[in-house]
């Protein structure tokens, strides 16, 4: 299968248009017209990510965090980045990233967060627009199965993505039992007014500030922290799904291996 051909499955999953416009997704690095038969898939392309793809021989890296955020004067081996996309080139491996646009599409990144929490009557958190009749936009709302404590929503939250901890603000500020709740998988400060907004309990999301977390709480909304890479790193399996769907024996699909990036010490 032709890279250009598997950018069309990637994007029929999720378009370009959906991403941020702040954003930077789609092929990166690489030829549209190399010939694919392994894809290597991770969250990051990060040093060992990239040797990984190199040693085992991919056609294409799969990431969902863009390696190229901003624009580029240089590409030589004095910087972390300029040396894994010499290295990718180097080995004539494409590399592509589905990021903002895999967080907002219908199906994707927010609704397979809230189906792990088994959210009912999902809504979007903060829409961005309209694919068809289908809204698609940053995050999701819905209803837990039946109404828990804070502490219990955190404990579900930790339990169903398998996460080594999590930080919560604002517990003592809700005595009541919820069931009501907004998940945002990634970086979640900016999403903390939409939350607020929907009128949800508690907002399970990742990258919380101290500010942002205080006053979260002082507007009477918990915060659970789950991580940037604890929320997001359901991709690897998602995505694996995805391809040996759409591609099956044509595909050959290798993870990279879950390791939050943070330390509890």
């Amino acid at each position: 299968m032709q890279c250009v051909e598997l950018m069309k499955k990637l994007e029929q999953l999720a378009p370009v248009s959906c991403a941020c416009d702040w954003d930077n997704v789609g092929l990166l690095t690489g030829r549209s017209d190399k010939e694919v038969k392994k894809v290597f898939l991770a969250v990051d392309a990060t040093d060992e990510v990239v040797e990984e793809a190199v040693r085992w021989g991919a056609d294409l890296l799969l990431t969902h965090h863009p390696l190229i955020f901003k624009p580029l004067k240089k590409i030589n081996d004095q910087d972390f980045i300029g040396r894994r996309i010499l290295k990718l080139i180097a080995n004539d491996i494409s590399y592509y990233a589905m990021h903002t646009n895999f967080d907002a599409a219908p199906g994707c990144m927010a609704d397979a967060a809230a189906q792990k929490l088994g959210l009912r009557d999902r809504k979007v958190l903060e829409p961005s627009g309209m694919m068809g009749e289908v809204s698609y936009g940053i995050g999701k709302t819905g209803y837990l199965n039946k109404k828990m404590t804070i502490r219990e929503v955190a404990t579900l939250v930790k339990e169903r993505f398998s996460l080594p901890f999590l930080t919560i603000y604002g517990e003592d500020t809700i005595s009541d039992t919820v069931d009501f709740v907004g998940i945002s998988p990634g970086a979640g400060g900016s999403m903390i007014s939409s939350a607020l907004k929907a009128g949800v309990s508690v907002l399970i999301t990742g990258d919380i500030g101290h500010h942002s977390g205080i006053d979260a709480a002082a507007n009477h909304m918990a915060v659970i922290d789950a991580g940037h890479y604890g929320l997001e790193y359901l991709f690897l399996d998602f995505m694996e799904d995805y391809l040996e769907k759409e591609a099956g024996m044509a595909l050959s699909v290798k993870k990279a291996e879950v390791v939050f990036p943070e330390t509890l010490v």
